[in-house]
């Protein structure tokens, strides 16, 4: 298999892999779902740094009438401002089968401190314990609830913006699919960080950058393995949504990629295609990074500017 050259990653990136190479840590779709999720937890701890400050955090149960309570975490940012702020609800990554509150926890207050926003991150069910479609209904009620119930977090419900970084994309995409079509929550803007659209995995990126940058495709097969009930969930919207019959009326999306990661072609794709149906669209690929950087704000330099973009994106679109 070709690969690319190794210097042409980015310099801390290259030292964070060969650490990992030296570390000897499990694959993690050799480890059971639970070990899967705790050694990933472990993973980003070690690279998350220390976030900036914010004004609060508190925990927040969606009580799904009827059945459960959905876990949602939110993140106040420090302002003057005495009206509503808008807010950005946020679905994490991890391959709809690990990732919790906690991995991304770092994150959503770097997007809460650059963007001045409120930002509720979403605990949604994960497989194999839930399947598919239990994340994609998780994210479209926690999408509705949160504009239902603006008043009482303090957030304008007319600023409605949804994001999420892979997996949590890919729900974010879907919420604002599902949105359009289903009369609403009106939502302004999406964040799409290296968004996974096509759960075909047929894409060139996914054989080129597929074997040596983290996201590796046995774990990308475990991960749908995992996610999905069968091969027909593939041609769901709802799991790929660059499937969608159309992506017209869609709310304005930044779209950001990395240069090594097997998602980047339809990342790219998406945002093509967002852009063909006369959506506004800011795309940036990150060339010499690899998937899940975004996470990596103690470690590696391009993770807080990614995330400074994100933020300055969220304001320009609210008028925040």
């Amino acid at each position: 298999m070709e690969k690319p050259s190794a210097q042409k990653l980015d310099p801390q990136i290259a030292a964070l892999i060969e650490a990992a190479k030296n570390g000897g840590a499990p694959a993690l779709n050799t480890l059971s779902p639970r070990k899967a999720r705790s050694q990933y937890l472990a993973g980003v701890r070690m690279l998350a740094g220390t976030p900036p400050k914010i004004a609060a955090v508190e925990n927040k149960d969606i009580v799904v009438p009827g059945t459960r309570a959905l876990p949602m975490r939110i993140y106040r940012p420090i302002t003057t401002a005495t009206n509503p702020l808008p807010v950005l609800i946020y679905f994490h990554g991890g391959g709809w089968c690990f990732g919790d509150l906690d991995t991304h926890d770092h994150i959503c207050r770097w997007l809460c401190a650059n963007s001045g926003v409120l930002v509720v991150s979403i605990d949604y069910r994960l497989g194999p314990e839930h399947k598919f479609p239990a994340a994609v209904d998780d994210a479209i009620i926690a999408t509705r609830w949160v504009y239902e119930n603006a008043g009482q977090l303090g957030a304008d419900a007319q600023k409605l913006c949804v994001g999420g970084d892979s997996a949590g994309a890919n729900l974010a995409t879907v919420s604002a699919l599902h949105a359009r079509d289903n009369n609403g929550p009106k939502i302004i803007f999406q964040l799409l960080i290296y968004p996974a659209t096509d759960m075909s995995m047929t894409f060139p990126s996914h054989t080129k950058y597929g074997d040596a940058y983290r996201l590796t495709r046995p774990l990308m097969i475990w991960s749908s393995l995992n996610y999905l009930r069968d091969g027909k969930d593939i041609l769901d919207p709802r799991a790929s949504p660059l499937l969608a019959e159309s992506h017209a009326d869609l709310p304005e999306a930044l779209v950001i990629t990395a240069g090594f990661d097997p998602l980047l072609d339809e990342g790219k794709a998406y945002a093509e295609k967002l852009s063909r149906s006369n959506v506004t669209v800011q795309y940036r690929c990150y060339e010499d990074m690899i998937h899940g950087f975004i996470g990596m704000t103690g470690s590696v330099d391009a993770a807080k500017d990614a995330l400074k973009l994100a933020g300055e994106s969220i304001k320009k679109a609210t008028g925040n």
